[in-house]
């Protein structure tokens, strides 16, 4: 079979089958309207949704074939050890902290940038720091040809192959003016952005988990997501073959209607599911919030749960040092939420090792199923 080549010369693409897409686009619209509206009533959705940001981490970088979990990525965290390569699971996890880590650089870099090619260059910088592709120019355009196919492949026997290297400037300087330039519905425009990034290809590396930063990256600029909160790599992760069809019919079909319609009901599948977990959270906080100071009938309780949620797992030392709550009311804090099912033990202490405590409600919340 002959590799697919990129669509030289036909993007954006000309039409569309409105008809087709009519019946997606408004309750697309609907669902993205209806998950803002509960984000915007959030008290503090950085802290409230802190491991569904993670999770999404996780899911992006699964789709290019790390096998980290959540569990793992944040024991490793809690751990203080070197996020090295040392281990694949090192390097797994490593890769899930920097699409993290590249996710809240863009939204900082978007308080005075416009979503463009710089903003992305930088977040491909912090995306690729100290993991396995940072060998292959972080932030910098590929200069030489790649090719999407079976490990080892040559270009003749790939998939695909993206943008020619000479043609790559050009390409993407006709994706940036499409993301500033008029379209019919905001949505649509996203799904073909979306789509055109993934086809150019144009680092050597990341650019799958890059394509799917701007999912909500995109959202967020236009306005229609107070904050970057949006998760879409869950639907993206359990539809992968046809993710990975839809997209390559593009380039080989001219398909960008199935395409589109694609993406749309993957906005309106996930915004649901979203929009369900982050109400079970928000319901979580509500109920834990009156247990923890009623049990402790501490001034700092409060402060003990949100630091909680924002780590979900942690190590007994770390709370008692950084929580801003006084070493003994720490401890007594820690111990009556372990003696009542609150926290759970992953690691007793020993010696001087601190013990590793995690909240098993929160995480089986943000992993949608009972993992812990």
């Amino acid at each position: 079979m002959n590799a697919v080549l990129y669509h030289q010369g036909r993007f954006p693409p000309p039409t569309l089958d409105w008809p087709q897409l009519l019946p997606l686009i408004g309750p697309a619209n609907a669902a993205i309207a209806r998950y803002a509206g509960l984000l915007h009533g959030i008290p503090n959705p950085n802290v409230l949704l802190s491991p569904m940001t993670v999770q999404e981490a996780v899911l992006s970088s699964r789709i290019e074939g790390t096998q980290a979990t959540m569990g793992e990525v944040l024991e490793l965290e809690a751990e203080g050890g070197p996020l090295d390569e040392s281990t694949p699971k090192k390097a797994d996890i490593r890769e899930v902290l920097n699409y993290r880590a590249a996710l809240n650089e863009a939204t900082r870099l978007l308080e005075t940038l416009p979503l463009s090619q710089r903003l992305i260059r930088d977040t491909h910088r912090v995306l690729m720091q100290g993991v396995r592709g940072r060998s292959k120019d972080p932030g910098e355009y590929r200069r030489i040809p790649n090719w999407i196919g079976t490990d080892g492949c040559t270009i003749e026997q790939a998939r695909f192959v993206p943008a020619p290297a000479d043609k790559l400037p050009g390409a993407m300087d006709a994706w940036e003016a499409y993301l500033h330039a008029d379209a019919p519905d905001v949505l649509i425009q996203l799904a073909i952005a979306h789509a055109e990034f993934e086809a150019i290809h144009p680092f050597l590396d990341g650019n799958g988990r890059l394509g799917r930063l701007l999912v909500p990256l995109f959202l967020f600029s236009r306005g229609l997501l107070a904050r970057p909160n949006f998760y879409l790599s869950e639907y993206l992760e359990s539809h992968r073959a046809e993710y990975y069809d839809r997209l390559l019919a593009i380039s080989r079909d001219d398909d960008w209607t199935g395409w589109c319609g694609f993406f749309l009901r993957a906005l309106i599948a996930q915004a649901e599911t979203n929009q369900n977990r982050v109400q079970a959270i928000l319901a979580l906080y509500q109920a834990r919030k009156d247990w923890i100071a009623e049990e402790t009938h501490s001034q700092y309780a409060v402060r003990a749960l949100d630091w909680m949620f924002q780590r979900p797992i942690f190590r007994a030392s770390d709370f008692r040092d950084a929580a801003g709550i006084p070493a003994p009311t720490a401890t007594r804090i820690i111990r009556i939420c372990r003696d009542n099912g609150l926290l759970r033990e992953l690691r007793a202490g020993s010696g001087r090792r601190a013990a590793v405590l995690c909240f098993p409600e929160l995480l089986n919340l943000a992993e949608g199923h009972n993992a812990f």
